[in-house]
């Protein structure tokens, strides 16, 4: 077989060559639907075309490509992750999973597979643009919701209007969904985006499920009161209301197990010399496990009243936003460990994702896996996030055999899966 390292330096060039589609000089910024996103998904057409595969677009803008079996008897394998970016980006975040597939199956183009693989680049995982998400692997998981077509940009721009700019029928999106019996298993390589790979000097690690989200606005009223005049034991201050609110977040999230952030907080029409009257706040709660994020965020929101109610502050909240955890496959995370094992001489590192993946959506339609590359410092969604040539390969490596362990025509992974 070819020098992996040369195929890995392949890829870190690859890389570099996608961050250059970009909305904005200097720095790593591709959303959905735009110009930008129609020129990565151009040139990744001709990589995996160079790659021996078949191309196409789909119903909502993610780019596929796929490796024929002269004679499938088995449902066909997907690979792939996403190729939009975040704004002021890095460049694997998403891109390195999608090269990773293509790279993987350029190396596999003489050898003949019971099914057919596919890559598949999904257009809008980060929903940079129009603040959804998962919006390419939801359409092709048959989950495509017909209200993102309402949604808007920040000019105003919907999304049925931005298809139609780009060349796509806004009647047409998620009608390509592909059907679970026809696909065997889904399979994505993205980096960790955290420190615990590197904490313990593994090249990769094996991805047991995806944490599920719970996020919150929430809003403190008190009396605002002049700053010098109002004694402190007669203020109703919101904010130390909302410091105490913080810290008790803090403490609850690491007795539980869990994680949970306050990512923005805001003082209503404040000043210098002004008790604040009034404080905005978000949290962003996540768990691997549902019923733990299910029972926490209910338990941390009453915590909260608490603290709410002996300051004589007023507490309101409104959840903004969900995402259920997703358990990844267990046959096929102990196959990815096997071949990590194998690979490396190592005791495969398992370890939950605490960001969203394309895989949640996915898991809608067929098993789950994901293999997590380490990177430098745990840094994502910055410029500085990197990733080094000998992880890449020993990443492509994983990648390969774990493609080559579908090659068994008794082995129809999850038989119950085809079931439904």
């Amino acid at each position: 077989m070819t020098d992996l390292k040369l195929s890995a330096e392949s890829i870190m060039t690859r890389a570099d060559r996608l961050a250059e589609f970009s909305a904005d000089e200097g720095q790593l910024t591709r959303a959905y639907l735009t110009p930008e996103h129609r020129a990565a998904h151009q040139q990744l057409a001709i990589w995996m075309t160079d790659a021996g595969l078949e191309t196409w677009g789909d119903s909502v803008g993610n780019q596929w490509g796929r490796k024929v079996s002269p004679n499938p008897t088995q449902p066909t394998l997907v690979l792939g992750s996403h190729s939009d970016t975040v704004t002021n980006a890095g460049k694997y975040d998403g891109n390195l999973g999608v090269l990773l597939a293509i790279e993987a199956l350029s190396l596999l183009r003489d050898v003949t597979l019971p099914f057919h693989v596919d890559v598949v680049a999904f257009a809008d995982e980060e929903g940079t643009r129009f603040n959804t998400t998962l919006i390419g692997s939801s359409a092709v998981a048959g989950r495509y919701d017909r209200n993102w077509l309402s949604v808007a940009d920040s000019d105003g721009v919907t999304i049925g209007q931005a298809m139609e700019q780009f060349g796509l029928s806004p009647e047409q999106a998620g009608m390509d969904a592909r059907q679970p019996s026809d696909v065997q298993a889904y399979l994505e390589v993205h980096i960790e985006q955290g420190p615990v790979l590197e904490a313990r000097n593994l090249p990769v690690g094996v991805v047991t499920g995806i944490a599920g989200a719970k996020r919150f606005q929430c809003q403190v009223k008190g009396m605002a009161g002049h700053a010098g005049t109002v004694p402190i034991h007669l203020r109703k201050d919101a904010m130390c209301g909302v410091a105490e609110m913080v810290l008790c977040i803090e403490s609850y999230a690491e007795q539980r197990g869990i994680v949970a952030t306050v990512g923005i907080c805001d003082t209503v029409k404040g000043a210098i010399n002004v008790i604040p009257g009034e404080v905005h706040f978000t949290i962003d709660i996540r768990s691997a496990k549902q019923a733990l994020l299910e029972d926490s965020a209910h338990e941390l929101m009453q915590k909260l009243a608490d603290i709410a109610k002996q300051r004589h502050l007023a507490l309101t909240s409104q959840t903004i936003y969900q995402a259920t955890a997703v358990e990844c496959n267990e046959t096929l995370t102990q196959r990815w460990s096997n071949v990590v094992e194998k690979l490396t001489g190592h005791t495969p590192c398992l370890l939950p994702s605490g960001a969203g993946h394309d895989a949640m959506a996915m898991a809608h339609l067929a098993p789950i896996a994901m293999l997590f590359v380490r990177c430098d410092k745990g840094i994502s969604h910055h410029p500085l996030e990197n990733v080094i040539v000998d992880d890449v390969k020993v990443a492509l490596d994983c990648l390969i055999e774990m493609i080559k362990t579908f090659d068994t025509p008794a082995d129809s992974i999850l038989a119950h899966h085809f079931k439904h």
